[in-house]
């Protein structure tokens, strides 16, 4: 009786628990619109692209990424993969820009079913 419980329970779980929507980040890389994620960044965010790496405020964040694709226009942008566990997840997408192919890491905390930045990583 108590199996049964404990797996209806960890079914119940898995039913009810969904993947923090990153639809709205996964379009500002696509876009090249580095101020459509400030909404979705925490107030502290590790950034680390290309040489630099910074724990920065959300403003901060936005001008680095802005100065990112002010010099690498995106052409394209897929996500490759993409996990939760349980208030955490990731994505990882490839990002092509000027015949080149970058590997962006979104690292992100789930809060009412929203993705909320945690960390970026581009290289």
């Amino acid at each position: 009786m108590k199996r049964l419980l404990l797996v209806a329970l960890l079914m119940a779980n898995a039913l009810l628990s969904r993947a923090a929507d990153i639809t709205t980040i996964a379009m500002a890389f696509q876009k090249g619109d580095a101020a459509a994620m400030q909404s979705a960044m925490a107030q502290s965010v590790d950034v680390a692209i290309s040489d630099k790496n910074k724990n920065c405020d959300t403003q901060e964040a936005v001008a680095m990424l802005a100065e990112f694709f002010k010099s690498h226009k995106p052409e394209a942008c897929q996500v490759v993969h993409h996990a939760d566990k349980g208030e955490r997840g990731f994505f990882v997408a490839k990002l092509k820009s000027g015949g080149q192919q970058y590997r962006v890491n979104v690292a992100y905390k789930a809060e009412n079913d929203k993705a909320i930045i945690q960390s970026i990583r581009i290289e």
